[in-house]
């Protein structure tokens, strides 16, 4: 049966105006067949085979992205979560009204095509060779949600760049965008690919996992213990890389974070919220200012001193060496660091602080804790006195209407 849409392209939904790509209008509609078009859809009966394990968080965030496609009048089945980066997450899903479009982003669909992606295990089915089966195979897509904290104009260019260079085969198309409220959505092409990374880096339990008395064990057998610090670097590093999730901004990073530790958890953002607040108390802005990962920790070590900074580093497997004269042995007090930033002069160790900042240092020591099985948690922050809710009398709220 023919298609009203088939000549159609998902590409003009968008529409060029003076103040760049206006995705506004982001659903085709042709001589009033839209409603007729989004009814009766089925699920290809390969895809119904295809059943992926999901956790219940996952489940959640792709049932909300689900509800901004009815919203928007899409059809998209969300199948699983394939990745997430600090501006956007990425899932897999089906496009259901594939053939309601012109195609011609779909480059596996082209005939000749000389890219293709690795072969995938199909389960035998009597009827594999029927027309009516292969026409039916499902089309996946990759649906990237941009995060709402990014900047309009940074996912402006990046939405006017992939516009602007469709059509070359060395850039990924663009299939659509469209924004639904404050959340704007890409539709990309979905590439089956093979992990290219070493087997078993990632998944590597950090060391922070294990009781002490068995990380102890594992670190004393390690090469590296007990031998002298050498001088640089080795030019020839036959060690695998460490790899772990780097979620943060720059300079509000938690040590383990830096560390690349593979269990981190959502005490990485008491940590983030622990540097905001130092940054306010010492009055300067960025507190961390690092260029990169190695830097970022000799800015801490410099803070917390060679000894915190050389147990935190054992306790995810990894050994902190310094020469550099900046960074002590003990480090200094936050509340030492704290009087200097707001001061013209070195204050006396000994000199008293006001009581309410005295307070609110004390729970920056907290957030600020190396150790993240030590470092309070969000409920337990909630809890404290400096975060309590202060309760107001009745009659206190009637004088103050």
């Amino acid at each position: 049966m023919d298609n009203p849409l088939a000549s159609q392209s998902r590409r003009q939904e968008f529409q060029d105006t003076d103040e760049g790509l206006d995705f506004t209008s982001n659903v085709d509609v042709v001589d009033g067949h839209h409603d007729n078009v989004y009814e009766g859809t089925e699920v290809s009966e390969e895809s119904q085979e295809e059943y992926v394990e999901v956790n219940e968080a996952v489940k959640e965030e792709m049932t909300k992205l689900e509800n901004i496609f009815q919203a928007k009048g899409l059809k998209f089945r969300v199948i699983d979560r394939i990745g997430e980066g600090t501006f956007s997450t990425v899932y897999k899903a089906e496009d259901m009204h594939y053939d309601f479009y012109q195609n011609d982003w779909d480059i596996e669909g082209s005939n000749g095509s000389k890219w293709s992606s690795p072969p995938v295990i199909k389960r035998r089915h009597g009827c594999s060779q029927d027309p009516e089966r292969r026409r039916r195979q499902p089309r996946y897509v990759a649906i990237k949600k941009i995060y709402v904290t990014s900047s309009p104009s940074r996912i402006q260019n990046e939405l006017e760049l992939l516009h602007d260079l469709q059509g070359y085969r060395s850039i990924c198309p663009l299939i659509t965008a469209f924004r639904h409220l404050d959340q704007v959505v890409a539709v990309l092409p979905y590439f089956r690919h093979q992990d290219f990374r070493r087997e078993g880096n990632e998944r590597t339990p950090c060391l922070c996992q294990d009781n002490n008395q068995s990380r102890r064990i594992k670190i004393e057998s390690s090469k590296s213990f007990g031998q002298t610090p050498a001088t640089g670097y080795p030019k020839n590093d036959q060690r695998p890389p460490r790899r772990a999730n780097r979620a943060g901004t720059r300079g509000f990073r938690a040590p383990e974070v830096l560390l690349k530790c593979t269990a981190q958890t959502t005490k990485i953002d008491i940590w983030s919220a622990g540097v905001i607040l130092l940054t306010i108390l010492c009055q300067r802005f960025p507190f961390f200012n690092s260029a990169d990962d190695v830097d970022a920790l000799i800015e801490i070590a410099s803070i917390f001193g060679q000894k915190r900074m050389k147990a935190c580093a054992l306790l995810h497997g990894a050994i902190f060496e310094s020469s550099l004269p900046t960074i002590g042995e003990k480090g200094f007090q936050l509340k030492q660091i704290v009087q200097w930033s707001v001061s013209n002069h070195r204050p006396d160790e000994r000199e008293e602080m006001e009581l309410e900042v005295m307070e609110c240092v004390s729970f920056l020591e907290l957030c600020l804790e190396m150790d993240p099985r030590k470092r309070i948690s969000a409920r337990k922050a909630l809890a404290t006195e400096f975060l309590a809710e202060e309760t107001v009398d009745d009659d206190d709220v009637d004088e103050i209407q």
